[in-house]
């Protein structure tokens, strides 16, 4: 018996490439990058690897703004092009922009360290300039970063989970690298680079077994289409969904350092090279609480009550865990890992409300606190001794003396982390307290008290610098190179600024905090 088979037909699907433009510039940036790598000698890497990166990532924002207003999705509508997406990836791609100047300063790590470095190619005589240039080797920095960065643009704007799945592995894997870079402290970097690598391999396995159980619940992956499935089929397992989605959280709450999945998050903050750490620190938690909020808000908008208080506990614990363990710290590298933490638990804060003020506060969150992370990471660059950066806290002491100006924009941002008025870290903090107290009112008593600890942590570096004696052959405080200085008058000025006058960027957070699928 012969069957035969009707002939079939495959149609694309209909892709929008200015949609996807800014995804598209930010990846052959940085596949250039290999290029310049491949095929550039040494001496010129430094300088093509800098004019490419912020070239791309300044095309790609101008692309982000030309999209304003879009709502819509493509692909199949497995990426979205709409308010929060757009939003998001402007973020990521300014805050990668300044995180990329400190990168850059990494490249020239050698002898004294980076700005010392620099200041001898400016002021030293060719022979010294050309022996300088020639170890500008860690050139690869620059195409790991974009890589990363290009995985995370895909990744807020996924509304396909193998889509995202795909995302969290290009965002994921450069991370591991970059990580374990740092040349001076190798074996804690190095430590520090496989802890990462292998709690993040779990994390991703997690994911995607959570991804095969929702494809079974609903028979697909397409987030639009599992919540019609859980919002109109009542005769389907509850088991399947509620494991998946239990299991793709557990993923993605790994990448925003929640606990209790924040085992990595000290260690890799301590071990990375500081430039690596403040792009992790900024740019992977704004990726990863884009994801959440797109993950919930849009496939799982109709079982809300379900996992809700799921989500209070998580955010409770993390918020503890961050504001009390943070007490214990005598590193700042790694007290601010549990700053970090603790701030993952006021943003689930924001989560929670699933509401449209609740997203807009969230999107004004990550916007403030990666602006001031990166401010704060580049202040520790400048802090050196003879081994590199000198992060014990004993060594801060009397800093102010040292460099009134450095430890007055330090004291600007460990406030801002605090929650202190006119900085915007208070702002962030008011507004997603206020859009989730009606709904969440016990859980904003309890961030309060979590914030009232956490000060501690902060106001005793403060202490430190301001009214301790200075340690005996305690650190030097470098010159800032003027991409240094870039960086932290952009990240000062924003923290003043959305602490100040924040009502733009307010209502901006505001009409942006809209989904595509509302609208289509």
């Amino acid at each position: 018996m012969i069957t035969v088979l009707a002939e079939s037909t495959v149609t694309a699907p209909s892709i929008s490439y200015k949609g996807l433009s800014p995804i598209l510039i930010v990846l052959g940036a940085a596949c250039v990058g290999v290029l310049i790598e491949a095929l550039l000698p040494r001496a010129a890497r430094w300088g093509a690897q800098l004019v490419v990166s912020v070239g791309g990532l300044g095309a790609a924002l101008l692309a982000v703004v030309l999209l304003a207003g879009r709502s819509t999705t493509t692909a199949a509508g497995a990426i979205a092009i709409d308010g929060p997406g757009l939003f998001l990836q402007g973020t990521l791609l300014v805050l990668g922009l300044l995180s990329m100047l400190l990168l850059a300063e990494r490249s020239l790590d050698v002898g004294g360290g980076a700005f010392v470095a620099q200041a001898a190619v400016v002021a030293g005589s060719p022979a010294d300039q050309a022996q300088l240039t020639s170890k500008r080797a860690q050139t690869e920095y620059f195409p790991l970063a974009m890589f990363s960065l290009s995985g995370m643009l895909v990744f807020v704007a996924a509304n396909n989970l193998l889509l995202m799945f795909v995302a969290l592995e290009v965002l994921s894997l450069p991370l591991y690298l970059l990580a374990g870079l740092a040349r001076r402290r190798r074996l804690l970097s190095q430590e520090a680079a496989v802890k990462y690598f292998l709690l993040g391999a779990f994390a991703s396995a997690f994911f995607i077994y959570g991804v095969a159980l929702l494809y079974g619940y609903a028979g697909t992956v397409n987030l639009a289409d599992i919540a019609r499935a859980a919002g109109s089929t009542p005769d389907r397992s509850d088991t399947l969904l509620f494991a998946g989605l239990g299991l793709v959280l557990i993923g993605l709450l790994f990448k925003g350092g929640v606990a209790p999945f924040h085992a990595w998050t000290p260690d890799v903050y301590q071990g990375s090279p500081t430039p690596v750490t403040a792009f992790m620190g900024a740019c992977t938690k704004v990726a990863a609480f884009g994801a959440i909020v797109r993950v919930l808000d849009i496939g799982f908008i109709s079982t809300q009550w379900d996992w809700r208080p799921l989500l209070w506990g998580i955010a409770i614990i993390t918020m503890l865990v961050g504001a009390i363990l943070g007490l214990t710290q005598t590193d700042v590298k790694r007290m601010l890992a549990y700053s970090s933490i603790a701030h993952a638990g006021f943003l689930l804060i924001g989560l929670i409300s699933q509401d449209r003020p609740g997203l807009a506060a969230t999107l004004f969150y990550l916007l403030s606190y990666g602006f001031t992370t990166v401010g704060a990471f580049a202040v520790i660059t400048l802090v050196r001794d003879a081994e590199g950066e000198a992060t014990h806290l004993s060594q801060w002491s009397g800093l102010a003396r040292r460099s009134p100006l450095l430890a007055a924009v330090f004291t600007l941002f460990l406030l801002a982390l605090a929650g202190i008025p006119l900085t915007s870290g208070f702002t962030g903090k008011f507004v997603v307290f206020r859009a989730a107290y009606h709904t969440a009112g016990p859980l904003v008593v309890i961030a309060l008290l979590a914030s009232a600890v956490a000060a501690f942590f902060y106001l005793r570096i403060v202490v430190l610098m301001y009214f301790s004696e200075p340690a005996e052959n305690g650190p030097t405080i470098a010159l800032p190179s003027p991409l240094t200085t870039v960086a932290l008058t952009v990240g000062a000025a924003a923290t003043l600024v959305l602490g100040i006058v924040p009502q733009a960027v307010l209502d901006l957070t505001d009409h942006a905090a809209l989904f595509a699928q509302a609208v289509t």
